[in-house]
C-alpha cells in the first residue's frame, strides 16, 4: 500500500466527496456543519504473524487468497481523522511521530498540505496508546507538536499506561511500547483531559468503550444533524480477517477474547444501521461500511 494520490468516486448522495494533495489521500465527510476528513501518516510495516499469528493455517490461507494477501508484509494504512466544526480543529490520535517506523509519521506533512498549522489544531483526543496513535505528539526535539491544543483521553487508558508496572507487567513483546508510551504521556500531564464511557467530549462527539485492543481502547461516534459515523481507532484494525471472522483472535489485541467480542458487537450494529465508519487502518483512507456476507461481514470503502 505505497502512498499514491487517490482519487474515489464518492456519491453525493452519501454526503463524501473526494479529494487529493501531492502526495496524501484524503477522504471527506460532511454531517451537517461537521466537516471531517482523514489525513495519512503513512503506513506501517509488519511482519504478518503480528496479525495472523496463532490462526489455523489451513482455516486462514483461502482468506488471505480471498483478499490477495501474500507472503510478504503487511503494510496497512495510517488514517488520522480530523474534524472542524464551530471553531474547533480535532484530530483524533496523533500519528506516529519521527521515533516509530519509516514509512509513518507522515502526519505533518498531511496538515501541511490542507493548509492547518500545528498550533490550530484545539483539540487531540485519543482512542488508545500504542505508538502509532500516540507517539506523534512529540515533535523531533521532544517537544508538543500542538502546543495550543487540549488533550483528551479515555480515563482507563490513561491510568493503565501511565502506571509504572505496566511496562513490567505487559510482557517483553510490548514493553518497549509501554514505556515510550509513558514517556509521551509525562509530556501531556497537567493538560490532559480524561473521561468516562459514554461522555461527550466535545459537541455532538461522544465517547463508547472498545475494549480488548486495549485495556482502556476507545471509539468515537460524531453526530451531526441526523447522520452519525463511529471514528473505531483500532476496535477493527483490518479490513481482511476482522470483517471476514470478527471472532478469530487477532495478535495484534492485547486481550484477543475481549476484542473479538468488542468487533462482533460494533460490526453488527455498523451493519444494521449502515452507520458509517473511519478505520485507523482500513484502506481507501478508511472510510466506509460494515456489510454482511456470509457469516461474517465484508468492508465496503468510500460510501
Amino acid at each position: 500500500m505505497a502512498l499514491s494520490r487517490r482519487n474515489f468516486g464518492l456519491g453525493a448522495a452519501a454526503g463524501l466527496a473526494a479529494a487529493a494533495a501531492p502526495g496524501w489521500a484524503l477522504a471527506r465527510i460532511e454531517l451537517g456543519a461537521k466537516k471531517i476528513e482523514t489525513l495519512s501518516d503513512g503506513h506501517l510495516t509488519l511482519p504478518p504473524e503480528f496479525i495472523f499469528g496463532g490462526l489455523d493455517p489451513e482455516a486462514l490461507q483461502p482468506l488471505l487468497h480471498r483478499y490477495g494477501i501474500g507472503a510478504g508484509p503487511l503494510m496497512p494504512e495510517v488514517n488520522v481523522t480530523l474534524l472542524r466544526d464551530e471553531g474547533r480543529v480535532v484530530l483524533f490520535d496523533a500519528g506516529s511521530g519521527p521515533g516509530f517506523q519509516d514509512s509513518a509519521g507522515k502526519l505533518p506533512g498531511a496538515l501541511e498540505a490542507i493548509g492547518v498549522a500545528p498550533e490550530e489544531v484545539t483539540h487531540v483526543v485519543f482512542t488508545h496508546c500504542h505508538p502509532d496513535h500516540l507517539w506523534g505528539v512529540l515533535d523531533d526535539f521532544d517537544e508538543l507538536l500542538f502546543p495550543e491544543a487540549a488533550f483528551l483521553m479515555g480515563q482507563k487508558e490513561w491510568e493503565y499506561w501511565y502506571d509504572p508496572d505496566t511496562a513490567a507487567s505487559i510482557g517483553s513483546s510490548r514493553a518497549a511500547m509501554a514505556a515510550g508510551a509513558r514517556r509521551r504521556m509525562e509530556a501531556l500531564e497537567g493538560r490532559v483531559q480524561l473521561f468516562a464511557d459514554g461522555a461527550e467530549i466535545l459537541p455532538g462527539v461522544a465517547a463508547r468503550a472498545t475494549p480488548g485492543h486495549t485495556p482502556g481502547h476507545m471509539a468515537f461516534e460524531v453526530r451531526g444533524g441526523s447522520e452519525s459515523v463511529l471514528i473505531l481507532g483500532d476496535a477493527v484494525g483490518n479490513h481482511h480477517v476482522s470483517f471476514a471472522e470478527p471472532s478469530w483472535p487477532v495478535g495484534s489485541d492485547q486481550d484477543p477474547q475481549a476484542a473479538a467480542a468488542t468487533r462482533l458487537r460494533l460490526l453488527d450494529q455498523l451493519a444494521a444501521e449502515q452507520m458509517r465508519l473511519i478505520g485507523y487502518h482500513l484502506p481507501g483512507g478508511g472510510i466506509g461500511r460494515a456489510e454482511r456476507s456470509g457469516s461474517g461481514y465484508r468492508f465496503v470503502a468510500g460510501e
